[in-house]
């Protein structure tokens, strides 16, 4: 599907994945997070984009072959298979990657070239860094370019990758809009909430905890979630 990516990373700018990952479970769609060792290389990196997928089977070809195909915004999104014997993805890829626009790599697998990565600037999220590339040339897969894992997920063009500090989630394009407005939603009640604690009115308070418990003791099953949900509440979602 068609995904503007310059109103996808301005909307993005202003959340986090925290805020989206809350809007998944309101939505009922599945939080797919990446596993926590994916980070950025670069402190603060952040990106938002299409998923460009890429199956690395020890060379760089692939890689240049998905950038060819690339559409500006999209996300490179590397699947090594969570290795860490080997770097797949070095300077000149990522170099390569952001001459073409594209946003930033998710790298299933480790990088190398880190300084020189850092100094492209160019976001790139990775399990960490190793010296030595792939020793290795196994066959491709047919979905070499069509479809990637990270962790437990396959992700594919009908995806999208955010990440920043938190880690990486990738949502499904069409609901993106969707899980956006209620990311906001989410983002302004906690902002709310927030200064209000701030100006001494205890979060307890805001949410009626202590009407909370007293219902929970009428009604064992009540969970505060539910509860939350009743109030308007945005800590747990």
């Amino acid at each position: 599907m068609t995904i503007d990516a310059e109103h996808l990373r301005r909307r993005f700018d202003a959340l986090t994945t925290a805020h989206v990952a809350d809007a998944c479970l309101r939505a009922g769609v599945p939080v797919r997070c990446a596993p926590a060792e994916l980070r950025p290389v670069l402190p603060g990196g952040r990106l938002a984009g299409r998923v460009l997928p890429t199956r690395h089977v020890g060379s760089v070809d692939v890689f240049l072959e998905a950038i060819e195909h690339a559409a500006p915004g999209d996300v490179l999104v590397v699947d090594n298979a969570g290795r860490t014997d080997e770097a797949c993805v070095g300077d000149l890829v990522v170099l390569e990657a952001q001459a073409a626009g594209i946003a930033g790599l998710v790298v299933w697998g480790l990088h190398r070239d880190t300084v020189d990565i850092r100094a492209v600037g160019l976001p790139v999220f990775s399990l960490g860094a190793t010296p030595t590339g792939p020793q290795r040339l196994d066959p491709r897969p047919a979905e070499a370019l069509t479809s990637a894992r990270v962790g437990d997920w396959t992700v594919g063009p009908d995806d999208v990758a955010l990440a920043d500090e938190d880690g990486v989630l990738l949502v499904p394009a069409p609901r993106a809009g969707e899980l956006l407005d209620l990311a906001e939603s989410i983002r302004d009640t906690e902002r709310r909430q927030a200064e209000r604690i701030r100006a001494g009115t205890s979060l307890r308070a805001q949410v009626g905890f202590a009407g909370y418990l007293a219902a929970r003791a009428a009604q064992p099953t009540l969970t505060f979630r539910a509860h939350l949900r009743s109030v308007g509440g945005a800590i747990e979602e």
